[in-house]
């Protein structure tokens, strides 16, 4: 193990030395770059520090034992071992953990668009109650949530919505959410009182920076149209709203959530880069898939992942198959368990895969 953090060392040393060359800061990409990994490699430098001093307590202690002339050292000296001999092995495990290679989107903001699916009228309500979900999980994590576009269904809730979430660790936590949720319930609209089953997809992009991927304008159809929905006297009145068409891959970005027409273009644009970078995420992300053969982060938007089955208030994610009776909470923004168990899922499969590196 600590041949591991020496290799680590040397590279933390390398690190603490390139952050705070002259080139380096003037070159943004590489210093955002390098300045995640010290942050990464400087917990490793703790848990090394640790992992030395726990060894050289056991040594200490051992030679204490060995000379037994001083009976209360020698007493001392068996608590210090036994202390830090069932410390070491939880310690490597934490170490191991962190020594798998590192997701670079994982630090990322994140993109998030919710689609009602099959169901109709019930699955933009269902749309409606995700983004409620998303919205206090995120307010819970201390992450801002910002609306980009949205598109309401004709009996509440949304046909599709878009928003930004900002803060720490933001798209490698929220990925795991990426797939389509089911719901199983009687809708606010069945008279009958029949259990029905809708569906709406989540789909999650890493928040792309402009060094992450350029966009040549030339490419780019810009349209303006008047924005529908809440804004005041604004709505319907001006051309504030954004359309972006990106015209080799067809793919389409629109915002009419701020009143000034900039404002909605930068956000606009944002959108844009986020869905071309997440196209070439997709097919690494598939490939890692199929090697690892894993269904937990395989960013197949048709996978359906997790059912909500009000009856039984129940919620199961189908990827793990984890199930717990707790959907009051959990539709309240309380998914952190979840994400807990499919991070640890997917640490299991890392670790499997990198045992020769660890």
């Amino acid at each position: 193990m600590l041949d591991k953090l020496q290799i680590v060392k040397q590279r933390f040393d390398e690190v603490s030395d390139l952050i705070i060359q002259p080139d380096i800061i003037t070159d943004q990409k590489r210093y955002v770059q390098l300045n995640k990994e010290y942050k990464d490699l400087r917990g490793l430098m703790d848990k090394r520090e640790e992992y030395i001093a726990l060894t050289e307590n056991i040594k200490e202690s051992e030679e204490i034992i060995a000379d037994g002339s001083d009976a209360e050292m020698v007493d001392m000296a068996k608590m210090q071992y036994d202390e830090a001999k069932s410390r070491i092995p939880e310690l490597e495990e934490e170490i191991k953990v962190m020594l798998i290679p590192k997701d670079p989107e994982d630090t990322k903001n994140a993109v998030v668009e919710l689609r009602a699916g099959t169901g109709g009228d019930e699955a933009s309500i269902f749309a409606g109650d995700l983004f409620r979900m998303y919205t206090k999980y995120c307010e819970g994590r201390g992450w801002k949530v910002d609306t980009v576009d949205y598109s309401e269904g004709t009996n509440g809730g949304f046909k599709e919505i878009q928003f930004e979430v900002s803060g720490e660790d933001v798209y490698g936590t929220l990925k795991f959410e990426a797939g389509v949720h089911r719901v199983q319930r009687v809708p606010q609209t069945e008279t009958q009182g029949r259990v029905h089953t809708s569906a709406a997809t989540v789909m999650v992009f890493p928040e792309a920076e402009e060094f992450d991927i350029e966009i040549n304008p030339k490419e780019v159809r810009v349209d303006f149209f008047c924005s529908s929905g809440p804004g005041g006297q604004s709505v319907n009145t001006t051309y504030s709203a954004v359309r972006l068409t990106h015209i080799p891959t067809g793919l389409v970005a629109q915002c009419q959530d701020q009143k000034s027409q900039h404002k909605n273009k930068e956000k606009a644009f944002k959108v844009l880069r986020s869905r071309l970078y997440e196209m070439e995420l997709a097919k690494k992300n598939a490939a890692d898939a199929e090697k690892r053969g894993t269904m937990v982060t395989s960013g197949d938007r048709s996978a359906k992942i997790r059912t909500y089955n009000y009856s039984q208030g129940r919620v199961t994610d189908h990827r793990i198959g984890l199930t717990l009776y707790d959907l009051g909470n959990i539709v309240n923004g309380d998914i952190q368990k979840i994400i807990d168990e499919l991070q640890l899922a997917e640490n299991t499969e890392k670790l499997k895969a990198n045992d020769d590196v660890i």
